[in-house]
């Protein structure tokens, strides 16, 4: 069940990937942790604060038509290298800015980072997967969950002893910065596309686009797949701490534990992933994790209780942690398409669902209730477990 955990014990590229996918999970760990910060510094209610969060994906988003002529011409390793210690230095920004307008500006730049960050990372580790014959995605994904798990727990801890967020954030940019000097030989090793030969021998006809393009009926499946369970994720990473303190009435140094718990059973299993999927199949595992992701959002919506909407963000960070890993690497094989151009399409509306949703729950929020917001998120998941019978393959 875990054999193919040994890719990261021995190899030295594989290893230096992983990192990557790690310590950008615990950046965006501490930003989920961090958010309650932001949202009592400038007094916001939810819709506010919804839409102030919308600033990230409308970064991402008018960055991702970008990402991939960038990755094209710069290579993934050296994109990663790059974008990676900017993203955390643009992650300080937003705890520094004196006002709310500014902090919306500093979102925005943040989110154009942050869509290269992870296009280049998953084109690594799938240019590993095909290449080098090694399966590693999921693991990745694991590593990122860690991270972004640790990341929440710690900046949670770190300021609820006092420190201000933005000095804790300094020092998260600091840790990035030196791991990627520290990894940036490894990465060398990973074989970049002007090296692989092409899966489709049309893919790189003068008349196929290589950036964002309109998806085609695969890859539609894809999309309308990932735009539930990055519904999911984005809630849970935007309003896990909210509802913790707001709703629960959880002590502050305990609200950044619900993503903890979500990041934790997430983690996990990605961990397991790999042989999941392989033992399984691809449409079984992501229709039960649709399922067991809506029951956890409404075990936390009946019962808020800590104990409890704990086990219940736990159970949705099980049920949703093989979406990305499963679409992924379906959307980078899409056929007809360029290298990563199937990927950064999906990427768009991934992010659409993962940043902008979370802004659409805010003003559900504040028309109905926290709770009631977590009930629509709930049947979005339903919706993904439904869906998934019209992916091609097992």
């Amino acid at each position: 069940m875990f054999s193919h955990l040994a890719n990261f014990r021995h190899h030295p590229v594989v290893q230096a990937t992983g990192l990557l996918f790690g310590f950008f999970g615990i950046l965006f760990g501490t930003w989920a942790a961090l958010i309650p910060f932001i949202k009592q510094k400038f007094g916001l209610d939810e819709a506010q604060l919804g839409m102030l969060l919308l600033c990230l994906p409308a970064g991402i988003t008018l960055m991702n038509p970008f990402s991939v002529p960038i990755l094209h011409k710069l290579g993934a390793v050296r994109s990663a290298i790059f974008a990676l210690p900017l993203a955390a230095a643009m992650f300080v920004l937003p705890f520094a800015m004196p006002n709310v307008w500014l902090t919306g500006v500093s979102l925005f730049l943040a989110g154009t980072v942050f869509s290269m960050v992870n296009v280049s990372m998953n084109t690594c580790a799938s240019q590993i997967e095909q290449q080098l014959d090694l399966r590693i995605m999921s693991t990745c994904h694991g590593l990122w969950s860690t991270g972004a798990m640790l990341g929440a727990a710690i900046a949670s801890l770190a300021t609820g002893w006092g420190l201000p967020p933005v000095a804790y954030v300094a020092i998260v940019f600091l840790a990035e910065c030196i791991v990627v000097l520290s990894s940036k030989n490894a990465l060398a090793g990973v074989p970049e596309e002007s090296h692989l030969p092409l899966a489709d021998a049309d893919a790189k006809s003068p008349g196929k686009p290589s950036g964002f393009i309109l998806p085609n009926k695969a890859l539609w499946v894809l999309v309308t797949i990932s735009l539930g369970t990055n519904l999911t994720e984005g809630t849970m990473s935007d309003w896990s701490a909210v509802y913790l303190r707001d709703v629960v009435g959880s002590p502050e140094a305990v609200a950044g534990w619900g993503f903890s718990a979500y990041a934790f059973f997430m983690a996990g299993g990605r961990f397991l992933g790999d042989a999941l999927i392989g033992r399984f199949g691809s449409k079984p595992v992501l229709r039960m994790g649709g399922l067991i992701a809506a029951a956890g959002l409404l075990l936390a919506v009946f019962l808020p209780h800590t104990p409890t909407v704990l086990v219940g963000f736990a159970m949705v960070g099980a049920g949703v942690s093989l979406g990305a890993p499963i679409l992924y690497a379906a959307a980078a094989k899409v056929p007809g398409m360029a290298k990563g151009a199937g990927l950064a399409t999906m990427n768009t509306f991934a992010m659409i669902g993962f940043m902008g949703g979370p802004a659409v729950i805010g003003f559900v929020a504040k028309a109905f209730s926290l709770p009631m917001a977590f009930v629509l998120v709930a049947g979005f998941a339903l919706f993904w477990a439904w869906r998934t019978g019209a992916l091609v393959g097992k």
